[in-house]
Parts: C-alpha cells; structure tokens; sequence
C-alpha cells in the first residue's frame, strides 16, 4: 500500500494509495457521501459510493465528524472540476479520533471569537493558503541571498540598546542590567557585515507601540540585510531585485494558494524591477495636490498619505531622501544637502503601506559621534558600533522588509493579524 499526503496525489494517479487526514467538512445522500479532506498539505475531497464499499464503511463515513481524525485509503482520479485538480475514490475509512462539538463551524464568526480559537482557526483553507504563501516568501528569501553571495546571520533578540529610541521597546532586567526585546538587528548586522560582507537576517522583532490598525503587530518578523562597499542607489537595486523575486516565485509556486485566497494575480504579474522612485519634497507637493493640506515638509507620512501616493503606481515605489530630523541617527546625510538623508521607504501598491525601509549608513566615525551625541544616546552603549567607524570603515547600507506586511499585500489580506500564525497585538497575548 503507498501511503502519501494529500500534495502527492497527483504522482499517483489511478493508483491506490492510503492518506493521512482530517475531515474539514462533509456532505452525504442515501447512496454518496463527500468527505473534504485536509492534512496539512493540502486539500482534497474523498467520494465514497454506498454501492462500491462495505455498509460498515459508507456508515463510518456517514457518522464521522468535522475534525475527526481518519486514515482514507483510496483510488486517485483526475477531476477537472476540483480546484485541486485531482480527487479520491475512497474504498475504506478508519477513524483514529472522533471530534466532538468543533466550534469553528461552516458559517460566519466574528474576528474576536476567530481569534480566540486561533490555534483552531488555522486549520481553515483560506488560512492554510495564507501561511502556505507566507512559507514561499521565506523559501524565496532564503534562496534569493543565499543565490547572491549573502551569508545568514543571527543578531540577538536581547540587546542593551536601542537602534531607534526607547520609547517603542520592551524593558526587562538581565540579571543586573537593563536589556530591551530587539526592534531591529540592524545595528548588529552592520558589525556582521564588515566581517562577512554581505548578509541578511531573519527573526522577530518587537515594538512596544500602541497601534491598533491593521499594518501594525507587536510582534512581528523581519528580513534584515546589509551590505559592505554598497551605497544608496544600489541598495534601492537590491530591494526591487529581491521583492520581485520573492513575488514571482509566489506567483510560481502558489497559484491554487492564491486561488483560494481569490488574489487578483494580474496585479501581482506587474510587480517585476525596476520600481518607481519619489523624492520626499515631489510626494509633498503631490500630496498638496491632492488635497492633503495638513501634511508640511519635515513631516513623517501616515497611512493615507502613503496609500495616496501608491495609488498612482501598478508597482511598489520608492519615497526617497527624507528629512534628517524624522528618521534614525545612523542615516547617511545626503552629499548635498544636510537637511535629508539617502534612505528610502518602499510602499506597496493597493493601499498596504510602507514594507520596506533603508538607508546608507553613516560611515564616518566624527559624524556618526556627532548624530550619538544629538540623539542623547550614551556613547559608552554605542561604543561598539562606533567602532565599526574607527576599524576600516567603508560605505555600506541596508534595509528592513516587514515579513507580516508583505504577506498581507502579496495574499491581499485585509489585516496583518491573519498573516502570521499566533499573531500578538495591543490586547492580545492569546492563545
């Protein structure tokens, strides 16, 4: 007997094969039950004859339960009409555990009671498509650094500084010390990058930010690179290079996924490099025009402003050279003007906001003192990182991408909070 998982049926066509399963719902008649199958990888429906089986087994499969866990052995048949393609002409069912009373039914529940039982709600299809997508983004990642002479690195979670402030992080005690839940590894992957030259992290991140939109977690994960001897503009190359790729390959590899979610894919075919660039001062005079009149120069743009300016591109756009005073004090001034920054903020089309942020970084030892020094951080704190600056420093730059975000704008959910698998937010530390 082969035993396979639902993902494998199509190797087996005609054949008969025993599956692994929960039932995700079901139907009968008198003479013909349906059997929705699931099993992590994937899903597919069992049809079971009264006339071809045991009545043993046609009562079985008649009784069983949403959620009860079976063993189906079964003939794979193509079935044009499925969305997966393929379906079961199932022989015998054996039931290991009977679920009683699953409350997450085939009808409507509110967000708050679907929270409550998420540890059961990602069992669903649309949510199963949604971490199936979030999965290839990583696959994707991985495979686009390592591709491109990127080394992994690891940054602590527990740090005893800050990259941007205080205000927004987790305090506890280490021991005698005060230490902080990271809000970025970036300052970390800095000192990585001068040894290894080019590399990229992936880990969770926190802010302690009292937000409750549907951009923001309070814990959540990022894809951090950065890279030596790499200056602004071919940091910005790097990022639409790396984006697209990560799009097309869901585009390649999760197309049932993205069925199932009904993601407008034509939308998604046009996220190719290069991507369009704004500066800072055209988005304001652009967001003027528009009638934005409460936005001024020096300003940090909100979600409106950014949804405003996206609106306008079918791809994700750069908003280049912020004003110095709205963003970190590591940021490389521009050659010609101190009063912006060579960073950018990548915004993604539909109204999905800010994804990205980057920026070279300052490399001259005086200067980044200086940027310690007016930011009223402690130079004995930032002594290492200064001293990236005092050994062989070298222009370099990086950038952050968002992971729950860009999941929420490839998948074209609604909310971050169906983005990742036990999500924590403002008033939420369950399940």
């Amino acid at each position: 007997m082969i035993k396979a998982t639902i993902a494998e049926l199509p190797k087996y066509v005609d054949k008969e094969v025993k599956v692994g399963a929960w039932i995700a719902n079901k139907r009968s008649s008198g003479k013909i039950a349906f059997l929705q199958l699931r099993d992590g990888s994937g899903f597919v429906q069992g049809v079971i004859v009264k006339s071809d089986v045991e009545e043993e087994v046609f009562q079985t499969a008649k009784a069983i339960t949403q959620e009860s866990s079976v063993y189906v052995t079964g003939t794979v048949q193509k079935d044009e009409r499925s969305p997966f393609g393929y379906e079961l002409l199932v022989s015998n069912v054996e039931l290991i555990h009977a679920s009683t009373d699953y409350p997450i039914t085939p009808k409507e529940h509110g967000t708050e009671f679907l929270m409550d039982n998420r540890h059961l709600w990602l069992r669903s299809k649309r949510q199963h498509a949604v971490m199936k997508v979030r999965n290839e983004i990583i696959r994707a990642t991985y495979e686009f650094f390592n591709e491109n002479g990127f080394s992994k690195v690891d940054p602590p979670i527990l740090t005893g500084s800050a990259p941007e402030g205080t205000t927004e992080l987790f305090a506890t005690k280490y021991f005698d010390e005060d230490a902080y839940l990271s809000q970025s590894g970036q300052l970390y992957m800095e000192a990585a990058a001068m040894a290894l030259g080019k590399v990229f992290s992936f880990g969770p991140t926190f802010r302690a930010e009292k937000s409750k939109t549907r951009r923001h977690l309070i814990e959540f994960w990022m894809i951090e690179p950065e890279m030596a001897f790499v200056e602004f503009e071919e940091n910005l190359e790097v990022q639409e290079q790396y984006v697209s790729y990560v799009v097309q390959s869901v585009l390649k590899n999760c197309q049932l996924e993205l069925k199932t979610l009904g993601r407008d894919v034509s939308k998604l075919e046009k996220i190719t490099a290069p991507f369009p660039r704004i500066s800072y001062d055209d988005a304001i005079t652009f967001l003027h025009e528009k009638g934005f009149d409460d936005i001024e120069w020096g300003d940090d743009f909100g979600s409106p402003h950014e949804t405003a300016i996206a609106e306008s591109f079918d791809k994700p756009v750069f908003i280049t050279h912020y004003p110095t005073k709205i963003k970190p004090f590591y940021m490389q001034p521009h050659p010609e003007r101190e009063d912006v920054v060579l960073c950018a903020d990548l915004i993604a089309p539909e109204g999905y906001g800010e994804i990205i942020g980057g920026s070279e970084r300052i490399h001259d030892m005086d200067l980044l003192s200086k940027r310690v020094e007016e930011h009223q951080l402690d130079p004995e704190t930032y002594k290492w990182y200064l001293e990236l600056r005092q050994y062989g420093s070298v222009p370099h730059s990086g950038f952050g991408l968002g992971l729950e975000r860009t999941v929420a704008w490839i998948t074209g959910v609604e909310h971050v909070r169906e983005t990742i698998p036990f999500p924590r937010l403002l008033n939420r530390l369950y399940p």
